[in-house]
């Protein structure tokens, strides 16, 4: 029988630190050449894109999943600017084990993707973070960095003030220092950590917006047509990517090496290579990092697996048999 899960129900069954885990888990395996993952794939609608993005990773038994997400930025506040569904399968005769509500899992799974980089990247004693891009994403990622990092401020920007305002309000129940701002530029400079989670197709991280030290998480450009970091601040940085192919055509490192601003052979390394300790994370206090978040297929296989292990353990979930008269 096929589980169907829920947003409500996958919430349940994860913690940050379990999706962390998951996608560590994921990267790793990957790295180690137990993991396939192709290009993703976009198919076009009225007003928004459907992403298509696949993996089968071999951990304790073989897994594969196929992820198909809509985002439509133009949705109003009733509707999610991202969701979809997933499609988990057993890797080794082929049964759909899952089918479970997307949401949760690309939040998640994208912001525990960032506090893994952080851990490596980001100087330890980290205090202070900017988050640009105050939606439910930013939100995610202010959560998942606060539980790796001792962080004590909290700037929040965003074109839609009040949104600014409503992160602000949920970082200061968190205990931190938090405030809205208006200009993003001054808040950057103060600031050890910046996410980057918006839907801009024109940069604004500058050159000099990130200090030394910075560790910056690029995660909004998620299609060719996005660019938040511009190509002279990726040039100046250590640059490490969750997938070198993809970010090449999606992420801000596409618009870097357009611009000349790098190649694909200055890329410092990839995630799973400094997680995995094949390559180097920050050796200096001074580096400036920029981890180009794309958002893999393998995070999002590894994680679904996880969440199949917990609901199967726990029990109690919907079922239905797909193609068994069902």
């Amino acid at each position: 029988m096929t589980l169907l899960l829920s947003r409500a129900d996958i919430s349940g069954l994860m913690r940050p630190a379990d999706y962390l885990e998951a996608v560590a888990t994921g990267l790793c395996a990957g790295e180690a050449g137990g993991a396939a993952a192709p290009a993703p794939m976009a198919l076009a609608g009225r007003g928004g894109t459907f992403h298509a993005k696949g993996a089968s990773l071999q951990l304790e038994r073989p897994w594969a999943a196929l992820k198909l997400n809509g985002n439509f930025p133009g949705n109003p506040p009733a509707l999610p600017t991202i969701q979809g569904a997933i499609l988990l399968c057993d890797g080794e005769n082929g049964a759909l084990l899952a089918v479970m509500d997307s949401i949760e899992v690309t939040l998640r799974r994208t912001a525990a993707a960032t506090a893994l980089a952080a851990r490596f990247l980001a100087r330890p004693g980290s205090h202070s973070l900017l988050v640009c891009g105050c939606g439910a994403q930013g939100e995610a990622q202010l959560e998942a960095l606060a539980e790796i990092l001792p962080l004590r401020r909290c700037f929040a920007w965003d074109l839609d003030f009040a949104k600014a305002e409503a992160l602000a309000a949920i970082a200061r129940r968190r205990g931190l220092d938090a405030r809205p701002v208006r200009e993003m530029a001054d808040a950057a400079r103060a600031s050890d950590v910046i996410v980057a989670c918006t839907t801009a197709r024109e940069p604004y991280l500058m050159p000099g917006d990130a200090g030394p030290g910075c560790f910056v998480a690029a995660v909004g450009a998620d299609s060719p047509d996005k660019n938040e970091v511009h190509p002279a601040l990726m040039g100046a940085a250590r640059v490490v990517v969750d997938r070198l192919e993809q970010c090449l055509a999606m992420g801000d490192l596409r618009h870097a090496v357009g611009a000349g601003a790098m190649r694909a052979g200055d890329v410092h390394g990839g995630l799973g290579a400094i997680v995995s300790g094949a390559a180097p994370g920050r050796t200096d206090d001074d580096q400036i990092f920029v981890f180009d978040s794309t958002g893999t297929a393998l995070q999002d296989v590894a994680a679904a697996a996880a969440i199949y292990a917990r609901a199967r353990r726990r029990g109690g979930y919907a079922t239905f048999a797909f193609g068994n008269g069902g």
